[in-house]
């Protein structure tokens, strides 16, 4: 199983995305509190699509508290890294892999980084950017480690509209 975690998410709007791509990729989410917001907002709602009823949602006072609750193999999405999400074999983990992202205004916290630099990713950009949209890392993080896996689980046509959709227009 594949587990996105936030670590203290703060904009509503990205975690209600963050919904949306664990709902499209059959990704248990888990969020470690503080919050930002409350997970009835509108905003969280309206960017979620409503997938808040078909995900498995966790919430957790805290790392401590999520940390005791689960067991895998953990990865840390961080800016202070050399290594690319490509670079870890995730078909090799025997356990089920936590993908962690940070906060949106300073990221996962140096002490628990610190602890886990073999385990730490940096999505690859230019020099001068310092970040992308929390969203959007997470997609891209877990787009990469769903390919390695063949798409386990995920369809790879359409399937609302039919396969053929496109042959019959």
């Amino acid at each position: 199983m594949l587990n996105i975690v936030l670590y203290e998410p703060e904009i509503p709007q990205n975690t209600g995305n963050i919904m949306r791509t664990a709902m499209a990729f059959h990704c248990r989410l888990h969020l470690i509190e503080p919050l930002g917001f409350y997970l009835d907002e509108k905003h969280l709602r309206r960017a979620g699509m409503d997938y808040r009823d078909e995900i498995e949602l966790l919430r957790y006072e805290n790392w401590i508290d999520f940390l005791s609750k689960n067991d895998g193999d953990y990865y840390y999405v961080t800016r202070y890294c050399k290594h690319t999400p490509d670079y870890f074999q995730y078909e090799e983990c025997k356990k089920d892999i936590y993908l962690i992202f940070g906060k949106e205004s300073t990221g996962i916290p140096k002490e628990i980084l610190k602890e886990h630099l073999d385990r730490c990713m940096r999505i690859p950009m230019v020099e001068n950017a310092r970040s992308l949209n929390l969203s959007n890392s997470v997609a891209i993080v877990v787009y990469e480690v769903m390919r390695q896996l063949g798409y386990q689980g995920l369809s790879q046509t359409e399937v609302i509209k039919g396969e053929d959709f496109l042959s019959n227009f």
